[in-house]
């Protein structure tokens, strides 16, 4: 571009300002990189960029009569239009009076409460649309704002390092603002400063409101008060569909369901934007009507669950008719919402809060893991009873085995003792009697001996019977003894054989169940690695451009990537998603 003409008046333009200036008609001078005003073009509109001392005649009158163009007063306006000539004034210079007036009235910005209704980025630039609404959600006043680049990376990591949020839709800001007016664009107000203290309190006090409410109808612990599950055989998800909480939970929760130890049921739903909180109260309502018409017993717990995000994301969820709802429940309800550092009203009237999604799955699979270990402590001890109730049966049955044996080697003790002496006293009996018998008379010495033989004969026959019956008392007593303790032996065996068997099938169970559990998630592993692997070779140009993004090239093909790469009036192709068009640089800026 050749140099302006003499004519042209340069300007002194903070960088700031460049855009304001461009957009009122000043021009680039790259040779001397100064913005200038082309000849010919009215001064009053850049009076605030003129040389210090200038004497701009023209810009006073122009401003004198866009001034003019505003009032009421016909006469008034007939006169000023008179000092213009007959033609009038120009639009370009009416709306730089505007734009005049606007920048004097406000040089430095004024601190304003906004509400941000809608948001968008570009070139780093963040282009907002602000309204203020009063208690019933009317709005009372809206209009656009913008952050320069230059400004946004200053401010915006400092107000979401200190808030934990981030400029979206629905949240309310206190920020600095100027207003500005432009012939082209119109009326704005651009943004310098954002105080986050003021957002971090209206958020909180939204949760203290809902909080003191919830205590004043109390009903704030109600759900915490329920005894937390004892176990857990079925349970009622809600979550963001396809998010990574859910991801996160389902890593864990599908090994339960796969061996079928807990089932769950998954509801889906927004958990941002607005209507968010509605729309979960709607879904666990109609979920839980549907489970009740189904299933004979309820749910042992509600889940909510979402990953992590802004602090304002999670703000939607402090709703006091979500978290009334969530009161009113009679079954305990479990949150995972975010990260540790997180915090909603949702967590504070739960049953029970975790950190994050894969926890509260860690939560239910470690109280099933502790019912289980229970399970089988109580089988040990029931085993180990029975042992040594078995190992307690045998050493009764061998102590009386061996009690029987002894009573009886001393009953047939006893009796051959006795059996003895009673056969002494008869022999000695008969000698004395045979000897008085020989001392009285010879004549009566046959009947003595026949008297005697007889004697012999009856005490013999006594002794046998005797000896017999004794016997045979012991050994009946020793038989029926055996009897009894086979008997006991045999069914603490029995009982033993099964235990051990059905503990042999329980091992052999649960080894297919972790193989078949091992091939299960390397088959998983390897599915999702070829996925993600045929994704990365799936990315090209043609979805960078689908993305928004541009390719420029210079006229041999070759990329252009910088502005250093092209001159003033070279000749570039640009290329979109549906074709190319040619372009020719004008300056540099």
């Amino acid at each position: 571009m050749q140099n302006p003409a003499v004519a042209s008046t340069y300007l002194t333009v903070a960088f700031k300002d460049k855009d304001a200036a461009k957009a009122l008609g000043a021009r680039w001078d790259g040779v001397q990189r100064q913005w200038y005003v082309p000849e010919g073009r009215e001064l009053s509109p850049f009076a605030q960029w003129l040389p210090a001392g200038m004497n701009a005649v023209s810009a006073s009158t122009s401003t004198t009569l866009a001034s003019a163009q505003l009032q009421d007063d016909a006469t008034t306006r007939g006169s000023n239009l008179a000092l213009a000539g007959k033609k009038g004034v120009s639009l370009s210079s009416l709306l730089a009076g505007v734009s005049q007036a606007v920048a004097q009235a406000y040089r430095a910005g004024v601190w304003t409460l906004v509400e941000v209704v809608e948001l968008r980025a570009n070139g780093g630039h963040i282009f907002m649309g602000v309204s203020e609404r009063d208690a019933s959600g009317a709005v009372l006043a809206k209009t656009s704002a913008v952050i320069w680049q230059s400004t946004a990376n200053t401010i915006l990591p400092e107000f979401e390092r200190a808030t934990g949020a981030q400029l979206a839709p629905g949240i309310k800001l206190l920020v600095r603002a100027r207003p500005v007016f432009k012939p082209l664009h119109g009326f704005s107000i651009e943004i310098d400063a954002i105080d986050p203290e003021y957002t971090l309190g209206d958020l909180e006090a939204k949760k203290r409101e809902i909080r003191e409410r919830l205590q004043m109808e109390g009903v704030f612990t109600a759900n915490k008060q329920l005894p937390s599950p004892w176990d857990f055989n079925a349970v009622l998800v809600v979550a963001p569909e396809g998010g990574a909480g859910l991801g996160d939970f389902q890593a864990e929760a599908n090994r339960l369901e796969q061996f079928r130890v807990c089932r769950f049921t998954y509801v889906y739903s927004r958990f941002q934007g607005e209507g968010a909180a509605k729309e979960i109260c709607d879904a666990l309502q109609a979920a839980l009507d549907a489970w009740l018409y189904a299933e004979s017993a309820p749910p042992d717990a509600v889940v909510i669950i979402r990953g992590g995000g802004a602090v304002n994301d999670m703000a939607w969820l402090n709703d006091y008719d979500l978290a009334r709802f969530i009161c009113d429940l009679n079954i305990p309800v479990l949150t995972g919402i975010g990260h540790e550092r997180d915090n909603t009203v949702l967590d504070e009237v739960a049953n029970t809060r975790f950190d994050t999604p894969s926890k509260v799955a860690a939560g239910i699979e470690h109280v099933i893991s502790r019912r289980t270990t229970e399970a089988k402590a109580h089988f040990e001890g029931i085993h180990n009873r029975a042992r040594q109730q078995v190992q307690s049966v045998k050493a009764d049955t061998v102590a009386m085995e061996s009690a029987i044996r002894s009573e009886g080697l001393r009953h047939l003790s006893q009796g051959r003792l006795e059996s003895s002496k009673l056969m002494n006293g008869i022999h000695l009996d008969a000698m004395q009697v045979v000897r008085s018998a020989a001392e009285t008379s010879r004549e009566t010495l046959q009947d003595v001996k026949t008297a005697a033989v007889n004697q012999l004969a009856d005490a013999k026959r006594e002794v046998p019977l005797a000896w017999g019956q004794i016997t045979l008392g012991t050994g009946h007593a020793v038989q029926t003894a055996r009897a009894l303790a086979n008997g006991l032996v045999g069914g603490v065996l029995d009982l033993t054989r099964r235990a051990v068997a059905d503990a042999k099938s329980l091992t052999a169970t649960a080894m297919d169940t972790v193989g078949t559990s091992s091939r299960q998630n390397l088959r998983e592993s390897k599915d999702r690695s070829e996925a993600l692997i045929s994704e990365i070779a799936g990315q090209g140009p043609d979805k960078t451009l689908k993305r928004g993004f541009a390719l420029v090239r210079s006229p041999d093909g070759k990329p252009v990537t910088r502005a250093s790469q092209t001159s003033t009036g070279a000749a570039l192709e640009i290329e979109f998603s549906d074709g190319k068009v040619n372009a020719i640089t004008d300056q540099h800026v």
